[in-house]
């Protein structure tokens, strides 16, 4: 793997995601669109590695989160995910809207019962209808991105081959 152009990658999605983003009140989570793009992608030892490496991001981009709960939880389902693709194909679309929106609605809500147990603070009446509605903007957006993201990484889709 190119792991100069990854960590390229990952910083332009945390800056548009920090920057960019900030602005708007229900965005997609460009991290985590990434998260699925790499575990669908990349060979299974690279997606388990940058696993970890998006959640460390995600913590360092993060919200009042305390850090440490990305990580956990984006390398955990990740790994999942990475082990999960060597079983089933998740090469078109609509699969991949529906893994980033899964991904997305178990790893926000591990994030957020974690971050509830390092801290200690109650959680706010909303913020499971804010990581749904966040996991419906990326399972939308997340297709369309995964062609560049190929594209930069140097990796082959084959999405319109039949076997």
């Amino acid at each position: 793997m190119r792991w100069f152009r990854f960590a390229a990658l990952l910083l332009v999605f945390a800056i548009l995601q920090k920057g960019v983003l900030a602005r708007w009140d229900h965005k997609p989570d460009l991290l985590l669109i990434i998260l699925v793009f790499s575990a669908i992608y990349l060979n299974t030892s690279e997606a388990i590695i940058s696993s970890f490496t998006i959640g460390f991001a995600a913590d360092l981009v993060g919200s009042p989160i305390p850090m440490g709960p990305h990580m956990i939880s984006f390398g955990i389902f990740g790994t999942l995910l990475a082990y999960l693709h060597r079983v089933i194909a998740i090469r078109r679309m609509p699969y991949q809207a529906l893994a980033i929106f899964v991904i997305g609605l178990l790893s926000g809500v591990l994030t957020h019962v974690l971050a509830f147990l390092i801290k200690s603070e109650p959680l706010s009446r909303n913020i499971y209808a804010a990581v749904l509605v966040t996991s419906l903007y990326s399972g939308f957006v997340g297709p369309f991105l995964f062609p560049p993201a190929a594209w930069w990484m140097g990796v082959k889709i084959d999405r319109f081959r039949r076997r």
